[in-house]
């Protein structure tokens, strides 16, 4: 069954509304009819609906609701990414298939490294297409959440987010004591906020290594092979779900 995502004030007497590009994509690309059913997610509480479609209009569609329905899509341990900006449409990947696996939010990250440079009205509209692959990533898999794309950052930045989290990982290729297993293993909450940290294709520079240290991140090795920056963060979200997730 189709999967929609709604705001809270799209709902209102057993009705829902779809507006913006679902309509289009319903009407024209599904083709679905009146008395088809989807399924609708209201993303203020992610909670999820079984609708009927009842009208199919210009410029919205109307819904009504048949059951509430209960969902497991998203897990126990939140991750969110912070991924050094890679080179070409690799972020694309990283957002799409991160998405998939349960990342909660992807932040991008100017590492000395990097070789992309956006700044300005780029970073915008950047910032607006990865939102949409979420989005689409999100439908297709069956999320209760739309991952957020957030603004990019500068690694003294991002020390100052480390607080919210139960533990901050950065992966980095010259480590060679500490392996991820080490630190997951310590992990023993029920619900846990995880951040992963991701240099770009240059790797990490080992002053802001030291920085991130010095802020918290435990550095952790992903074994003797090195990993391609996009690999990285779709290794470290399976290894972190696979351990950590409550089934």
């Amino acid at each position: 069954m189709k999967k929609f995502f709604v705001t809270e004030n799209q709902i209102s007497n057993q009705k829902i509304t779809i507006i913006g590009d679902d309509v289009n994509h319903i009407k024209n690309v599904l083709r679905l009819n009146s008395g088809d059913k989807i399924n609708i997610c209201n993303t203020n509480t992610s909670e999820n609906y079984i609708c009927t479609i009842s009208e199919i209009l210009k410029k919205e569609i109307i819904c009504s609701i048949d059951s509430e329905i209960k969902s497991e899509a998203e897990s126990n341990v939140k991750i969110d990414i912070f991924q050094g900006l890679p080179k070409a449409d690799k972020m694309e990947l990283i957002i799409q298939k991160g998405t998939e696996l349960g990342v909660c939010s992807f932040i991008p990250v100017k590492f000395k490294r990097c070789i992309v440079k956006i700044d300005g009205k780029d970073e915008s509209k950047k910032i607006l297409r990865w939102q949409k692959i979420a989005e689409v990533a999100s439908k297709q898999s069956g999320r209760d959440i739309i991952p957020q794309i957030k603004n990019i950052q500068n690694v003294e930045n991002i020390c100052n987010l480390f607080p919210e989290y139960d533990i901050v990982l950065l992966a980095y290729e010259l480590e060679n004591k500490n392996y991820l297993k080490n630190e997951l293993r310590k992990l023993n909450n029920e619900t846990l906020k995880i951040a992963v940290i991701i240099g770009p294709e240059g790797g990490i520079e080992e002053s802001e290594v030291e920085i991130l240290k010095k802020a918290g991140a435990k550095v952790v090795s992903l074994g003797k092979r090195i990993l391609r920056t996009e690999t990285v963060a779709l290794v470290m979200s399976a290894i972190i779900n696979y351990e950590l997730e409550k089934f």
